[in-house]
């Protein structure tokens, strides 16, 4: 059978009524490719004057890859940039050695309805470079490679995959696609990755008739090609990549091969010595439990 094992996550309220439904990391898995976090976010619909607001708070040793099908997010961070995350684009941010950014809600729509709706991944950064100095990189939508293969549609939003290639530049190989599948229409995918997952978004489908329901994660076995099926019209991310090059350890916002790495941001972050974002002061303290490294 070409599915591993099937995640389906649980919900995790961030604050504020802002719940997202995570994968990954799971006790079952820690990793598919790079990918260490999957988080699923919406849909859901801000009333004028709710705040699903993430302060500023810091990340080593990983780079988050945000990604929306609705809605818009404003990305700044110590590094002082500044980026209107909207639908289709990928916005790839190099924490490396350390960086502390903020997702709040773009100012022009604080006062409206409207609906938000993505996906957030880490991928944890190879060893030798999880202490590369922090970088963030936008691609719009307009510059993410698209096809049509059979009826299905795919967008190459990292990596490459039927014949295109995403400009987005990642530290190892990685994979990130969005595919649309239509109802009745059967799409084969490759083994393209060393490691590979598929997300249903919004609807059930099957795997080589193993049935995959709505916000599940089917990890597929290494070199193994799958057909996926959906009887209505469903959207599917698919995510991989080489695998790890060894275990990683995560705590709260730090990812790390080494543990004591883990304790040393913790006491930056506590004596506010990674950095701050332009303009806003507002900060997400620690957790009251700590992480030890014995």
């Amino acid at each position: 059978m070409p599915v591993d094992l099937t995640l389906t996550g649980h919900d995790k309220d961030l604050g504020g009524g802002f719940r997202v439904r995570r994968l990954l990391p799971a006790v079952q898995r820690q990793a598919v490719g790079p990918f260490v976090f999957f988080d699923h976010f919406g849909p859901v619909t801000l009333a004028p004057g709710a705040s699903h607001d993430v302060r500023p708070h810091p990340h080593i040793g990983l780079a988050t890859v945000s990604y929306l099908f609705d809605g818009a997010i404003m990305h700044r961070d110590s590094l002082g940039f500044e980026q209107r995350i909207t639908p289709g684009a990928i916005n790839w941010m190099t924490a490396g050695r350390g960086i502390v950014h903020s997702e709040r809600a773009p100012l022009d729509l604080k006062s409206t309805s409207y609906v938000n709706h993505g996906i957030q991944l880490w991928a944890a950064l190879p060893r030798g470079f999880e202490e590369v100095a922090p970088d963030f990189e936008h691609t719009p939508a307009e510059a993410i490679p698209t096809l049509v293969l059979a009826g299905t549609g795919v967008r190459v939003l990292i990596g490459e995959a039927f014949g295109r290639k995403s400009p987005v530049r990642t530290f190892a190989p990685t994979l990130y696609l969005d595919v649309q599948l239509e109802a009745g229409e059967a799409f084969e995918l490759p083994p393209l990755a060393q490691e590979l997952a598929v997300y249903a978004v919004d609807g059930d489908i099957t795997i080589d008739a193993q049935r995959l329901p709505a916000h599940g994660l089917a990890v597929l076995a290494p070199g193994a090609a799958a057909t996926l099926l959906a009887s209505q019209a469903t959207r599917l991310m698919v995510i991989g990549g080489d695998a790890l090059d060894g275990h990683r350890f995560m705590w709260w916002n730090f990812v790390s091969s080494r543990k004591e790495r883990i304790v040393q941001a913790s006491r930056d972050w506590e004596a506010q010595a990674m950095g701050q974002v332009p303009g806003d002061a507002e900060l997400i303290a620690l957790p009251e439990r700590r992480f030890a490294a014995e």
